[in-house]
This record gives structure tokens, sequence and C-alpha cells, in this order.
């Protein structure tokens, strides 16, 4: 497998991003996944992942940089060589509060993804755990794959099991959709909580061996990208994450 990297880890690392992209190569990651702040210094980062041989095939953008600067969003993709285009978080103030809201905003993902794909790109949306709270008998996830299915979906798993549902259902239900996965791990109650409570992977409570296995076997995702929303210690994570997942 070649591991991806979301640089959104290491962004309190307090190093460039080519010193970070050179270090995650030495390391064995393949390819990295970008976000706003990796864009501001595209230039540098493509030539990193040159001369690294990396690549850069997913890529988060906001949902009003989509919507109101599409031209800004396609040219950093091409530049980058970003194949599949994320939306990765809408914010609490922003949400809709029932169903029909929420098919009304699987719309406007669907509208973006037309115009995502006739740029030739692949759009998909990055869930967090709000997705999975229930709403009017059903869950925001299930509304915005319902309003919007030609989209797909990068399943960070993490946040699945955060939002109190079953990875391994959503996957069978919607395995077809799965077109990138986010790979995070939560400690056990009670620990480091100085990262928010989440793990290196393979360190923590989620049964990373088995469900890889079930992403692997039944979705088309390609790209599994490594991801821990605040570590301590972003070379810790890097190295100890991909050890642990080249044994899955």
């Amino acid at each position: 497998m070649d591991w991806s990297y979301q640089l959104y880890s290491s962004r309190d690392a307090g190093k460039s991003w080519p010193e970070i992209i050179k270090e995650l190569g030495k390391l064995g990651y393949k390819k990295v996944e970008g976000f706003g702040g990796v864009y501001e210094e595209a230039d540098a980062v493509r030539a990193a992942l040159d001369e690294a041989g990396m690549t850069m095939p997913t890529g988060h953008f906001s949902i009003d940089m989509l919507e109101n600067d599409f031209p800004a969003s396609d040219a950093i993709a091409e530049k980058l060589g970003i194949k599949i285009i994320a939306c990765p978080f809408i914010g609490p103030d922003d949400r809709p509060t029932d169903a029909t809201g929420w098919r009304n905003f699987g719309a406007r993902l669907a509208k973006i993804g037309t115009r995502v794909e006739g740029a030739g790109h692949r759009f998909a949306w990055h869930n967090h755990h709000f997705e999975f709270e229930a709403v009017d008998g059903t869950t925001p996830m299930a509304l915005i794959l319902q309003s919007a299915p030609e989209i797909g979906w990068e399943m960070d798993l993490a946040w699945v099991v955060r939002g109190h549902a079953d990875p391994a259902k959503w996957i069978a239900d919607h395995a077809d959709r799965i077109v990138a996965v986010h790979v995070k791990d939560i400690a056990p109650e009670g620990q480091n909580a100085d990262e928010d409570g989440w793990a290196d992977v393979g360190h923590g409570t989620v049964d990373w061996k088995s469900l890889y296995k079930l992403l692997r076997d039944n979705t088309p995702a390609e790209h599994y990208v490594m991801e821990h929303d605040k570590p301590s210690d972003a070379a810790r994570f890097a190295k100890r994450s991909i050890e642990a997942a080249s044994k899955f």
C-alpha cells in the first residue's frame, strides 16, 4: 500500500512544507493530502513532491472556496496534481437542523460536484461525527449521500466511531461511494487528553486490521490517508503510524 498523509497533521510542526514532505518520503509515504495552508506555497510544495518522488492525489478545499472561487481551486488542483477534491467541513453555525435542510445541503454539494467533475476531478465529502447524529429519523450522512448521488465519500472512519455509528455497516451499505479513507485512531478512554483523545494509528482502540481489509476488499478507495487532528509530536505520529499500518 502506498500510504498517504494529511499534511494538516503537521501544521504545528515548526517546519516548512518542503522539509515535512522530505521527511515523510524518508519514512515511506508515497502520497500526501493537501489543505488550505499548504496551497499558499503551492509552487514550493510541488517542487518538494517532485524531488521526493511523491504525489498529492487528494486535497481538501473549503465549501466557500469551491462555491465562490472555483477557478482558484481548480488552478491549485492542477498545479499540485490533485485528482480528488474533498470538501471537509461545515461549521456549527451553518449546519442544518432538520432533514429538509440536510437534503438541501446535499443538493449544494451535488452542484459543486458537477462543476468539479466538469473540470476533470472527482468530488467527495469528508465526514466528521455530526453527520451521524439522529435527525428526523435518519442521519445527515444518509441524507447527503441520497441527495448527492454522484459525489464520492472520503470516509473518516474514526469520526464515524466518534459519531457512535458502526463503520462496518456504513462500509457495507455505501461501499461504492467510498473513494478515499482517513486512517486515524482513538485513544482508550481517559488517555491522550492533550491530543483530544486521538492516538497514533495502530496504537488506539479502532480495529484497523479488520476494517482496512473490509475497505480494501469492498470499496474502490485507493487513497488511505494517515491523520491526527492534534498530535503532540507529528513526527512521532507519522513514524509510528506507517510502521503499524504496514502490518495491517
